[in-house]
């Protein structure tokens, strides 16, 4: 019988974990995002590990890592890059910004303005830099973790559902169990000390995991599936706005994706139906309603629910 989850992975897996305790989920997800060559989005509160979560993917996979604080007053030059003169060599000169990394936190995006914002997501979606009418390939494998605070509104610039649609996934960390916060105070780990996790994964091995999840099969009955959760979305009195063909697209890749993540090179219904919320919440609205104490917004999750309990699942 094959093993639960695949043996590279796993390994990946419980590296991170020697640092980030009690969150095997969500190690989980994040790495079902990388394996499907996708984005993260992290709405959460700060303190939780986001910005450990992501150095640590990046140190066990021998990648490069690189954090940017995102403000107000930044500018698309800040983070891609921008050209200079070079006086010795007399000639213009691409300097990278801190957007060429393999892996990149970008922290509060929205706290910054939408101008900057866009320029990110651009550069996210084609994996290129534009500058002087040069374009600059970003490096293999390249994936954003994105970070905003759900509870603070105050000097932001909330992300178009557009814009939240270039995410591949959205996930939320969560504060850990009494049990969990008690072995993190034992151990009195620093926040962001590497010291004992190792690589054990190089960008090569990670490209051609990338390449294997593509190949991995989903039949035609996934595949309408998938279609009839979508049209759920767009059809529900419960959401105004419903999922995209890039939702449905991306639903297949993380399917495809948790199914390599899980050993296996054919998907399951169990692989669509896990991945519906974190991949298509962040992707519609719910409407609101009226209720004693005034108009509630209904959870995206909770109506996602409700959806799936009402579709038949392929056996």
């Amino acid at each position: 019988m094959a093993s639960k989850i695949r043996p590279e992975v796993e390994k990946l897996q419980k590296n991170i974990e020697i640092v980030i305790k009690g969150k095997s989920e969500v190690v989980k997800n994040s790495l079902i995002g990388i394996l499907a060559h996708g984005h993260v989005l992290f709405e959460d509160v700060p303190g939780v590990g986001k910005t450990t979560l992501a150095h640590l993917i990046a140190h066990s996979l021998g990648l490069s890592f690189a954090r940017i604080q995102f403000t107000s007053d930044m500018l698309p030059s800040d983070i891609l890059g921008t050209t200079i003169y070079d006086q010795q060599k007399r000639d213009f000169e691409f300097k990278p910004g801190p957007l060429f990394a393999n892996i990149v936190l970008a922290d509060e995006i929205n706290r910054t303005t939408p101008k900057t914002q866009s320029a990110l997501l651009e550069a996210m979606n084609s994996g290129k830099v534009s500058a002087e009418k040069q374009t600059h390939d970003l490096p293999q494998p390249f994936m954003v973790l994105a970070t905003q605070n759900p509870i603070e509104f105050h000097g932001t610039f909330p992300l178009p559902k557009s814009q939240m649609d270039r995410f591949l996934l959205r996930l939320q960390v969560g504060y850990p169990s009494p049990e969990d916060e008690m072995t993190i105070l034992r151990e009195q780990r620093e926040p962001g000390n590497m010291d004992a996790v190792k690589s054990v994964m190089n960008a090569t091995e990670m490209l051609e995991m990338q390449a294997a999840v593509n190949n991995v099969k989903i039949d035609d009955d996934l595949l309408h599936y998938i279609t009839r959760i979508v049209a759920a979305t767009r059809n529900s009195r419960l959401i105004e706005l419903g999922v995209s063909t890039r939702g449905a697209l991306s639903l297949r890749r993380a399917a495809q994706a948790r199914a390599y993540y899980e050993n296996r090179d054919f998907c399951v219904p169990d692989d669509v139906k896990t991945m519906v919320s974190p991949v298509l919440a962040h992707r519609i609205q719910a409407v609101k309603t009226f209720e004693t104490n005034g108009f509630r917004r209904h959870a995206e999750e909770d109506v996602l629910d409700q959806l799936l309990n009402e579709i038949e699942v392929p056996v």
